[in-house]
């Protein structure tokens, strides 16, 4: 991909076998000190999840060097080039599943939703028989979705198999599974199978693959993201705004952390009310005293913890 931006961000994942992937986690940290790049890397026994920024140089050598390992041989990267640093830090962590689900029976290298690339979903979102589930959590939904799709009031992916239970009366139709780069799709169309849906498909790299092939046609709002730009435009074709300023109603594409520490919650702000507001959701949070300076932006960085052996 090319472009004229100082920066790309890369985002991915892989499930593949990973036997060593606490001990592997540790030289991958080193490894991409050395090389220079920034962002979150999370490795399971199960594969690899990461987002990373760097120049496009440091990227095209990531790529190359993690693909020419057997075991993420077939992995494919979403790029996105990018004005400045997504992350001010590299950080590489083992967890014990790629996104935290519970499922521990499941396998997306044994069965999984049929992939679809983008052209295909947009050929069949609108027929009646077809159910666009979005299965990212309330704070990304709030923000943006597909035109027409079902949302979960979810805070997270861990509360995904409870939910199922409410979509019993959708078994007949075909379901198409979406998310943000595809990684929650993988678990979650293979666990509706398991459940007795007989049709699943997954949107191929979510709703950023989407956006790729088809100009992000539908998608209404904002995409919602793990790093430091918090959210990124996905639509060029019909884009609108759907969120609104919780102190306003101004409609926004913005969304923000409360800089209160211990309040922390997710919410939508104009760029007017959230210096006023000082980053804070509520005149309380403005005076609490684990009140953060705020950033111009509602991200803020956990503290440098690089490597956590155990997730």
């Amino acid at each position: 991909m090319k472009n004229c931006s100082p920066y790309q961000v890369l985002a991915y994942y892989f499930y593949t076998r990973v036997p060593d992937a606490e001990e592997f986690s540790i030289h991958h940290l080193n490894y991409c000190k050395q090389l220079g790049i920034t962002g979150r890397i999370y490795l399971a026994y199960e594969g690899i999840n990461g987002t990373i920024c760097g120049t496009p140089a440091q990227c095209a050598v990531y790529m190359d060097d993690l693909q020419s390992d057997p075991r993420f041989e077939g992995v494919e990267f979403k790029i996105d080039p990018a004005d400045a640093p997504a992350f001010n830090r590299i950080h590489v962590r083992h967890k014990k599943e790629l996104v935290y689900s519970g499922l521990k029976t499941i396998d997306p290298n044994r069965r999984t939703g049929k992939h679809l690339r983008g052209q295909e979903v947009r050929e069949l979102m609108n027929r009646e028989d077809v159910v666009l589930l979005d299965v990212r959590s309330n704070y990304e939904t709030r923000l943006g979705r597909f035109k027409n799709a079902l949302t979960l009031d979810i805070e997270n992916f861990r509360e995904f198999p409870e939910k199922v239970k409410e979509l019993e009366h959708l078994k007949d139709k075909k379901i198409i599974t979406y998310c943000t780069g595809g990684i929650k799709c993988e678990k979650a169309s293979a666990f509706l199978l398991e459940t007795g849906f007989q049709e699943v498909y997954q949107m191929h790299n979510g709703i950023i693959g989407y956006a790729q092939d088809t100009g992000g046609e539908d998608f209404e709002g904002m995409l919602y993201v793990f790093d430091g730009r918090v959210s990124v435009p996905i639509n060029s074709v019909n884009p609108k705004l759907i969120a609104n300023c919780i102190r306003c109603g101004t409609p926004t594409g913005r969304n923000l952390n409360c800089a209160n520490v211990e309040c922390n919650e997710q919410f939508n702000m104009c760029e007017t009310c959230s210096d006023e507001m000082e980053g804070c959701c509520s005149t309380a949070c403005q005076s609490a005293p684990g009140k953060r300076a705020y950033n111009g932006t509602g991200f803020y960085s956990k503290p440098p913890v690089e490597v956590a052996s155990r997730g």
